[in-house]
């Protein structure tokens, strides 16, 4: 905090404590800042005494207001502190503020103009706190507080698909304690009804912000708060036009079976960090009653989280029912008014899945092409790099490479001003990628060694394993075998999922090649066979049906290098 008694307070205490000691009990302010001088006055001797007497110094309204603003995490503004502290809360400010109990430091919003953000220093916040609890007052605080983020939180949350995209996520990151501070709170309270509005209305922030380790733990913490919907015998859902954030609680039939319905796919959706937990008999049965839910182009399936169903399908295996899936999908958006949005979702999910499947009709550039339209025409910069994104995939694809690197840049540009690093990653990783298949070789490299630096020490970043892969296939092509080996150790050991079926198949061929290239042809053999049978897997064969063909032809190589002629007779029929 600065003040000058409580440093003087502590500097008389390093006679026992060290600083480091002295840091650990801060915690614990009022007792350990007690040693002051005794030729001074009584109120300069202790931290607590100095803060008494500030307290005794001020009106009814003032404490009260100064009381009820340490439910605040962070600060903040003047509608805020109204709504928690009452209608004495602009006078009681500019007291607290002229007594210096209240900071107050101007800010700039892009929607609501200039203003000021008001704020307890530490010690003043911790005082405050035990005053608001011996009022009796805490309860009446802290759910004013919950209510006013919960709304803060539900409304802003269509702007974050918009022409005001910027503005929503700069506010939601400004209120972002007091966001999870009221989250806590309906929590602690079992209140499920507001535990769920609010953490459904920050799945997309959170999905835009990659808190997906974050949003995960608090989707169990909520999800515990009520019935598992998908425990059997589960009741199929009912088609559901309206949004379960639409209104504030209380949610009532079919919007609360939706909303819990909700969680628990949010959760689905942020385990993509443990796919392997996935993989067991029970996790598929589950996964399987999930996919049974729902009906292709129910309403509630075309936005999140509804959408992320298609999650669930995708973990079972089931590409045909899943290509009905986002085909019916696609069909709801354009009959119904207002679903701009959810079409352009639909159409950018269809491209990237056309581009990554051949033996899908249809065609993914068009796709790609509508969704930027959509997205251009509402405004919404998150969705132009994603659509953007998946054109570049699409011209990859058809060998379109330098059509395909501006698509990644002008994606990238996009996700930039947004804040979205993580989305600068993944993009800028597919960017070496290209720039390599185009012929730029050293723009391409230096792309992606500057992304692996970026992304150190987080496994759960999808940016960092591809950059891994595609530089160790650089490495590779140019002899630099040992280095290429290096890449894929490193990726074994920071990737999180590395171990899953379908990334662990892809690693195993990488390693099979750089065995083949150093001469290793026994060891690459024996990788192939492992990945020919980590590919056999129905998940693996789902996701990348084709993949096998690459293993084979690593087969190859390694056999003909052998010098046995039935081996090589054996590698041709692999190719």
């Amino acid at each position: 905090d600065g003040l000058p008694l409580a440093i003087e307070l502590a500097a008389a205490r390093l006679r026992m404590l060290t600083p480091r000691q002295i840091a650990d009990r801060l915690d614990d302010r009022f007792r350990l800042l007690t040693s002051g001088s005794r030729t001074v006055l009584p109120r300069q001797q202790t931290l607590r005494a100095v803060v008494d007497w500030s307290w005794d110094l001020l009106d009814e309204d003032e404490r009260d207001v100064l009381g009820r603003l340490s439910v605040f995490a962070g600060g903040c503004d003047l509608a805020a502190a109204e709504a928690v502290c009452g209608p004495a809360a602009l006078d009681a400010l500019g007291s607290l503020v002229d007594k210096s109990l209240v900071v107050a430091t101007p800010v700039t919003d892009r929607s609501d103009g200039d203003g000021m953000r008001y704020r307890l220093l530490e010690t003043v916040a911790e005082y405050a706190g035990e005053r608001l609890d011996e009022a009796g007052t805490r309860p009446a605080a802290a759910r004013a507080h919950l209510t006013y983020y919960r709304e803060l939180a539900r409304t802003t949350d269509p702007l974050l698909r918009g022409p005001q995209q910027l503005a929503a996520i700069e506010r939601l990151e400004r209120e972002y304690e007091n966001l999870r501070t009221a989250l806590r709170h309906a929590v602690a309270e079992r209140d499920e009804q507001e535990a769920l509005c609010l953490a459904l209305s920050l799945v997309w922030y959170w999905q835009m912000r990659d808190l997906r380790v974050e949003a995960r733990n608090w989707f169990a913490e909520v999800m515990a708060l009520g019935p598992d919907p998908f425990t059997e015998p589960v009741r199929p859902a009912r088609p559901l036009w309206e949004r379960c954030t639409s209104a504030p609680p209380p949610m009532t039939g079919e919007v609360l079976a939706e909303a819990r319905r909700g969680v628990h796919l949010a959760h689905l959706a942020c385990m993509d960090t443990e796919l392997d937990a996935w993989q067991n008999p029970a996790s598929q049965r589950k996964l399987r009653v999930i996919a049974d839910t729902y009906e292709p182009g129910m309403p509630q399936t075309c936005s999140s989280p509804g959408l992320l169903w298609f999650f669930a399908v995708m973990l079972t295996g089931d590409m045909t029912r899943l290509r009905e899936i986002m085909d019916a999908t696609l069909r709801t958006c354009r009959d119904t008014p207002g679903y701009e949005w959810e079409l352009a979702g639909g159409l950018q999910m269809r491209a990237q899945m056309l581009a990554n499947r051949t033996d899908w009709a249809g065609d993914a550039l068009r796709d790609a092409d509508e969704s930027l339209e959509i997205y251009r025409r509402l405004g919404d910069a998150w969705g132009m790099a994603e659509a953007l994104s998946g054109r570049a995939e699409a011209r990859e694809r058809v060998g379109e490479y330098e059509l395909a690197a501006e698509d990644y840049r002008a994606a990238a540009r996009h996700a930039e001003r947004l804040g979205a690093h993580a989305q600068v990653d993944i993009l800028d990783a597919r960017l070496g990628s290209v720039l390599l298949e185009a012929g730029a070789y050293e723009e391409g490299e230096r792309i992606l060694r500057d992304v692996i630096e970026r992304t150190r020490g987080t496994g759960h970043n999808g940016a960092m394993p591809a950059a891994r892969l595609f530089l160790a296939g650089r490495l590779g092509t140019t002899g630099r075998t040992a280095e290429a080996g290096e890449q894929l150790r490193l990726l074994r050991e920071e990737f999180s999922i590395a171990h899953f079926v379908v990334f662990d198949a892809f690693i195993l061929a990488a390693e099979a090649w750089i065995a083949t290239l150093e001469g290793r042809h026994e060891e690459c053999l024996a990788k192939v066979r492992r990945s020919l049978e980590r590919a056999e897997d129905p998940l693996a064969t789902a996701i990348a049906p084709h993949m096998r063909s690459a293993y084979l032809t690593v087969a190859a190589m390694a056999m003909a290098r052998l010098g046995d002629r039935r081996l090589a007779e054996d590698g041709a029929r692999c190719l």
